[in-house]
């Protein structure tokens, strides 16, 4: 049996990570990426967001205080994206990155999408991503996507955006 498709409005809501430092995590999402610290548990869990939301990253270390990452080849998380509204939000937040010499690991231009990989301080991968309109998404003849895995990300062109005005 078929079931119906999710509502194009679904959304995934938030990212809840275990973390070995709740301190050095805060300071991560909460300093280098931006994000607002919503509320505190103590020295257990810390919930974070961008605008108000009740939560976009929750951090724990109710099971992983102390705790060091995922080996290579287990399984678990490979990334969490964080989708910036405009790609000129994207930029600030690669500019903000490398000017606190965070480490890049990668990047890619998607064609549906420009993509910056980097971990966080216990090793979480995550996504920094600007999506383009959809009506400028590649389709083949049947209507199927079609992605880029390896065209490189035009890095002058994105740090760019940072020199047009920010309009009213």
């Amino acid at each position: 049996m078929t079931q119906a498709p999710l509502p194009a409005e679904t959304r995934i809501g938030h990212v809840h990570l275990r973390v070995s430092d709740l301190d050095r995590a805060i300071g991560f999402y909460r300093d280098l990426m931006g994000f607002e610290l919503i509320t505190r548990l103590g020295g257990e869990a810390a919930f974070l967001s961008a605008g108000g939301y009740h939560h976009h990253i929750g951090l724990n270390t109710w099971q992983s205080e102390g705790g060091g990452p995922p080996p290579p080849g287990s399984t678990g998380l490979y990334h969490f994206a964080i989708n910036y509204p405009t790609r000129r939000d994207l930029a600030v937040a690669l500019k903000r990155l490398l000017d606190a010499g965070v480490s890049i690991d990668g990047a890619s231009d998607h064609v549906t999408h420009e993509a910056i990989y980097l971990h966080d301080p216990d090793r979480n991968g995550i996504e920094l991503a600007w999506d383009r309109d959809p009506s400028e998404w590649p389709r083949t003849e049947d209507g199927s996507l079609t992605f880029a895995r390896r065209r490189p990300l035009d890095f002058d062109g994105l740090l760019a955006e940072l020199e047009t005005p920010v309009s009213p």
